[in-house]
């Protein structure tokens, strides 16, 4: 069964931001929204790895 989580995307000063809310440590910054995404599901899995 696969988990949901919620990511808070935000963009500032020309760059996209964003973390997990769920998960403490997962966040990211990138030029574009899709960048920001990808980066944000590697950060989750690896963050699920590790636990």
């Amino acid at each position: 069964m696969a988990s949901t989580y919620t990511a808070i995307v935000q963009q500032n000063q020309g760059w996209w931001i964003g973390w997990i809310e769920e998960v403490p440590g997962v966040n990211a910054q990138e030029r574009t929204k899709d960048s920001l995404m990808a980066s944000l599901k590697e950060v989750l899995k690896e963050a699920l790895e590790m636990s």
